[in-house]
């Protein structure tokens, strides 16, 4: 007999993929019936549980439909296509958004500038919006420690904390501006990165970020529990809002303080005050934008991608890891700080230590991967989408099917970072070239 007679004969593909389709939709029903399947809800001022195991029969049926896709787009499957479909169109979109990058920034940024100036855009619209610029500010500081210097940090939001409760206190026990605020707060948070960056100096991966992920939870226990300073869970406020040339576009200015709406003899509306905050926040986050691209052409910058690469030959090259990663925790952490500050502004009546928890950290780490670390114009889009997607629920409250994405926002969020993670690991904008080339024959 020969060997192909005597091997056992291996099931058909296609019984295969149902296999693991199977196996898989079963765990998604496991975990999807206690999760999902129960809703506490109110019932003649008593507790009632209502189910919806119709959501679980989506879940179930969408995870049965993606693993078998998976299978199909493997290479047993397609052997002639080198990357699932999926992959495929991704990258394509990856290619185009490098390929027309200046375009689509200068037609981003348009859009940017005219939004409050647009009539269908309401002030709640303009109000998230805000909210959105905030984040992006903060993936493009994150962006230098974990996309330029590739330092893995999971409490990057403490240095967001720093910022905010830097300036709440400042207003509080100095009477500083917010202009006044806005330096001191990212002195501050810089002056943390530092203090972060020397005990973890010779850590590196997994153990890197467990140390910056006690780092982010210490300061959180800090700001819960020093209630005279901190507030504790009450939080810090009023905070003074910003200033326009010494103009308030507040209904009722501080003392001291013209309004602008008396200067120019027009009308208060919450939109004008909306719209200053948003075009603030806009301003300042290109400046973010300029600081980390011209970094990235300076020698510290050439040095964090150096670092990110291989640290070994940082070293043979004459390369001080030490200085190099002060210099990343130190940048990554004031631009966190100007952040915080921009926070806290808006927030205007309070801040307190529940807006800085580790599910914030997980956010903008998302970000930062998800537009793909390296990427200004990726981490814009991921911004986007990460922090619109939870508000989503509120604007369809009345449309069967979208009125329940918030309340699926975090399994929209898995499956949106288990997807890019498996069809594109560098991000949907990966950009991991070096900002230095040398052009020409040598000698």
């Amino acid at each position: 007999m020969t060997e192909r007679a005597l091997a056992p004969r291996r099931p058909p593909a296609w019984a295969r993929l149902l296999k693991d389709a199977a196996l898989a939709a079963a765990v998604a029903l496991a975990l999807a019936v206690p999760l999902l399947g129960f809703q506490a809800i109110e019932i003649n001022a008593q507790l009632g549980i209502a189910t919806r195991f119709g959501w679980v029969a989506v879940v179930v049926a969408v995870v049965f439909a993606g693993r078998l896709l998976l299978g199909l787009s493997a290479p047993t499957i397609a052997a002639s296509a080198s990357r699932g479909a999926a992959s495929a169109v991704l990258g394509q979109l990856s290619a185009l958004l490098r390929r027309y990058a200046r375009p689509l920034r200068a037609l981003v940024l348009v859009l940017v500038l005219a939004l409050p100036l647009l009539p269908f855009v309401s002030n709640y619209f303009l109000d998230i919006s805000t909210y959105v610029v905030i984040y992006v500010m903060l993936g493009w500081g994150l962006n230098v420690v974990v996309g330029l210097a590739g330092l893995l940090d999971l409490g990057y939001v403490a240095f967001y904390a720093v910022g905010a409760y830097s300036f709440a206190l400042s207003a509080r026990w100095l009477g500083l501006s917010f202009w006044e605020g806005l330096p001191l707060g990212g002195l501050l948070a810089a002056a943390f990165g530092v203090v972060l960056g020397f005990p973890v100096l010779r850590l590196r991966g997994d153990y890197l970020a467990i140390v910056t992920l006690g780092f982010g939870e210490i300061i959180h226990i800090i700001l819960q529990n020093w209630v005279p300073v901190t507030g504790g869970p009450s939080g810090l406020g009023p905070i003074p809002a910003p200033t326009l040339l010494g103009f308030s576009f507040e209904r009722r200015p501080p003392p001291g303080t013209t309004s602008v709406y008396d200067f120019l003899h027009f009308a208060f509306a919450p939109r004008y005050s909306l719209a200053f905050l948003y075009y603030l926040g806009v301003a300042l986050a290109l400046v973010v934008n300029f600081f980390t691209l011209r970094l990235r052409r300076l020698p510290i910058g050439r040095a964090w991608e150096a670092l990110r690469e291989d640290e070994i030959a940082c070293r043979a090259l004459g390369i001080n890891p030490t200085n190099v990663k002060l210099s990343a925790f130190a940048i990554g952490a004031m631009l966190a700080g100007f952040a915080g500050v921009v926070f806290a502004t808006k927030q205007r009546v309070l801040i307190s230590p529940e807006s800085f928890t580790f599910a914030e950290s997980a956010t903008i780490l998302a970000i930062v991967v998800l537009g793909g670390a390296g990427s200004q114009l990726g981490i814009v889009l991921a911004a986007f989408v990460l922090v619109w997607l939870p508000q989503l629920g509120t604007q369809f409250a009345g449309v069967p099917i979208l009125g329940q994405i918030g309340e699926l926002r975090l399994l929209i969020f898995g499956a949106a970072m288990v997807a890019i993670m498996v069809w594109r690991p560098r991000g949907l904008v990966a950009r991991r070239e070096p900002s230095l080339r040398l052009h020409g024959p040598l000698g």
